[in-house]
């Protein structure tokens, strides 16, 4: 049994904000760190024809794919493989494979050892033959590697599933639990308490964890021996990487005048807190720093440092890189340095909300350093904690448990969220739980009824968080020092590696004169959220009050009612639901509103400069072709209308529509992609609303030279599709 070695000096931090260090949070969705016997049991769950035996022939594009293949295979049928004997050649390199069965051949005879205490192990070679061999050829300048002989043939007893994970080649520890175990060894738990607490932690019962108690105790003792050996070869290494970081720091701003950095050097004058930022960042924060998400997740082993990453969100929903520290501890002053040194580098402006996870520490830090902005923490960096801290201690009760939260999240008012709360804690016996009282002391931070009016930007949403997640992990992936790392985040954060936007062809639902004045205004990203408020202003009531003002509720929920202040001197409006002042976008209830005044163009202070058009960090390609399709759009529209309108008059129509237009449209595909343009596919099941919806695939779910291309096909084809359809009109008609 090893242990798997790091491939990245960056790792999830797995430490409980509670600050009780013997709790831990699991890290859920990171495929990096999940388990290997996780990724196998996936593999059980194949079908028995899915995992095809190797045979003579068969094809991989490497060695390592065979092997993996290979060890699937071995792994499904009760044994484990190895690597034997390789060829090389000067021309090909290694060009012949064997992977053997673990037990082929025989073990060497060994000396009698004259040791007191000698163990004589016995081998579990017994010369199995079971085999795969593998030949490389390179056909057609593309390397592949074929199966040229394989034998499943085995001398011994398979082993069933629940034997055959205790393989040597299956106990794998991996980087997370190395980590919590050297921990709990640090703190002095022997090694039969180590393994209880991973199993308690993971949820699982005794003896089902992916290794063995020996596997830990020799994995402490190991690394006990390495760090004891290495200790002063990774001191060195340290501080060597962190001053090749800061003298790459110092080359960067000599090349580049607008690349900002600061830091802080010990009382032993080795660096100890680094931060940097670029000057395309910089002017992006001009534009988009109003709301800032600090994230602090990730931690270096290595280094023993811990990586802060500034991000934000553009006009067009992407994320945006502001700037990166790196830190040697987790304390409120070092995160109070880390702030101040932001806020330094972006010229003294500080956001008017920062986002961050479940951190103290970082707490006490804004709220002496960032005074006035508003400290939020999103509820999509708290369920994952949730799930941590309470599953298991629930069991059964979870899900009521995670229902009741989720409600309470969504309080009305503050004495709502109490009341409830109170509630929550007494039926669940929370009395006296550290994480429930965690939870209440921020509950400014996190819950709706106390965060309603902060200006968030649609940064609290999952979908941001993922956006997120992807980024951090294309700049922590697999770096092996921290002077790659500074170059991977250089080029992740270089807005000219980008792609030029290309703008979307924004389709009007409505045909209200208010929703052709915000396309000319908004980014594709926020007319769609703009437009679907506008529509689900449709489906609101609203009764006027003595002193002007509105009460506005939807249709169906008369128990849910927002007050709309309308002041017509200044032509302002404010909603109770603050959504205007959380995202930056007017809500339906104002929408409503400004329908009800006959408001065929909103006032300009409502459309915000951040989700303006002007403002893109990427100049969008081709911003005229909007103006240019709509004639053609309005005609394609009218067409499928018209013929809708006819189809419906009797049955016969219906049904003659109904069997031909998708012939029609099956045409007109067919014939596209024949020009080597991909279309999505139009379901057949309801080819009216699908010949209405073609024109917009065309333009919103195409590239713009995918749109060109389109219409310069229907140019050519227009006449016989034009044609075709007035076929089935003048079935219609006669």
């Amino acid at each position: 049994m090893t242990s798997v070695p790091s491939k990245n000096i960056w790792i999830k931090r797995q430490q409980c904000p509670c600050g009780d260090w013997k709790c831990y949070v699991t890290c859920e969705g990171d495929v990096e760190e999940a388990s290997v016997a996780s990724r196998l049991e996936k593999n059980e769950t194949f079908q028995s024809d899915s995992m095809v035996s190797p045979y003579v022939g068969m094809v991989f594009k490497s060695d390592d794919d065979a092997f993996e293949y290979y060890g699937n295979f071995a792994r499904k049928n009760g044994f484990s493989i190895r690597k034997e004997r390789s060829r090389l050649s000067p021309q090909l390199g290694i060009y012949k494979r064997d992977f053997v069965c673990y037990r082929s051949g025989f073990a060497p005879a060994r000396k009698k050892s004259t040791a007191e205490h000698h163990r004589d192990r016995k081998s579990v070679r017994c010369g199995c033959d079971a085999k795969m061999y593998l030949s490389k050829e390179v056909v057609e300048g593309v390397s592949q590697w074929f199966v040229v002989q394989f034998s499943n043939v085995h001398n011994h007893e398979l082993l069933e599933d629940d034997q055959v994970r205790l393989l040597p080649a299956y106990r794998k520890i991996q980087e997370a639990d190395q980590e919590r175990i050297l921990l709990l060894s640090k703190a002095g738990f022997p090694i039969h308490r180590i393994v209880k607490v991973l199993e308690l932690e993971k949820g699982i019962q005794g003896g089902q964890l992916p290794f063995l108690e020996r596997d830990v105790r020799n994995f402490v003792q190991n690394r006990k021996k390495i760090v004891q050996e290495n200790d002063a070869l990774l001191t060195e290494k340290r501080e060597n990487d962190s001053m090749e970081l800061l003298e790459a720091c110092k080359v960067t701003k000599e090349m580049d005048g607008d690349f900002v950095y600061d830091f802080t050097m010990d009382e032993n004058d080795k660096v100890e807190n680094i931060v940097w930022s670029y000057g395309d960042s910089v002017r992006a924060y001009t534009l988009f720093g109003d709301v800032v998400y600090f994230d602090t997740s990730y931690r270096s082993i290595t280094y023993g440092m811990l990586l802060g990453v500034w991000l934000g969100i553009d006009n067009n929903g992407k994320t945006v890189f502001f700037g990166c520290v790196l830190l040697q501890d987790e304390t409120a002053r070092s995160f109070a340095w880390a702030l101040q040194a932001f806020v330094h580098l972006m010229k003294g402006k500080c956001p008017q909300t920062i986002l961050t996870d479940l951190e103290l520490g970082l707490k006490d830090a804004v709220r002496s350093e960032l005074p006035s902005t508003r400290h939020a923490i999103s509820i999509w960096n708290i369920q994952p904690k949730i799930s941590s801290w309470f599953f298991l201690s629930l069991g059964a009760r979870y899900p009521e448990f995670k229902s009741m939260f989720d409600d309470l999240y969504h309080a009305e008012n503050a004495d709502d969220f109490e009341h409830r709360w109170s509630q929550m804690v007494s039926m669940f016996g929370f009395g006296s739980d550290k994480h429930i009282a965690l939870l209440y002391s921020l509950r400014a931070s996190w819950a709706s009824s106390y965060m309603r009016g902060y200006f968030l930007a649609r940064m609290a949403t999952s979908a941001y968080l993922k956006s997120v997640e992807s980024f951090l992990k294309a700049i922590c992936c697999a770096q092996t020092c921290l002077r790659s790392f500074f170059e991977q985040v250089g080029s992740s954060s270089n807005f000219q590696n980008q792609l030029r936007q290309e703008m979307q062809y924004m389709l009007t639902k409505t045909c209200m004169p208010i929703e052709e004045h915000a396309r000319n205004f908004l980014t594709p990203f926020a007319f769609n959220d703009f437009q679907h408020e506008l529509v689900l202003s449709m489906q609101c009531a609203l009764s006027e009050m003595p002193d002007g003002s509105y009460l506005v509720h939807h249709y169906k929920k008369m128990d849910v009612e927002r007050l709309v202040i309308w002041i017509p001197e200044d032509e302002q409006i404010h909603c109770t639901c603050k959504e205007f002042e959380s995202s930056g976008m007017l809500c339906r209830h104002t929408l409503r509103v400004f329908i009800l005044k006959n408001y065929f163009q909103l006032p300009e202070k409502y459309y915000l400069s951040r989700w303006r058009r002007e403002s893109s960090l990427v100049f969008y390609d081709n911003q005229d072709t909007q103006t240019n399709d709509d004639g053609w759009f309005q005609e394609f529209q009218s067409l499928t209308e018209t013929l809708l309108t006819e189809s419906t008059i009797t049955k016969e129509r219906s049904d003659y529509v109904h069997r031909e237009l998708p012939k029609e449209l099956k045409r007109l595909i067919s014939e596209t992609d024949g020009n080597g343009v991909q279309v999505p596919v139009i379901p057949t099941h309801s080819p009216i609303e699908a010949l209405l919806d073609l024109s917009p695939m065309v333009c919103c779910c195409s590239t713009w030279q995918l749109a060109a291309a389109i219409r310069e096909l229907l140019a050519a084809t227009w006449k016989n599709v034009e044609s075709g359809l007035r076929l089935i009109w003048y079935h219609l008609f006669v």
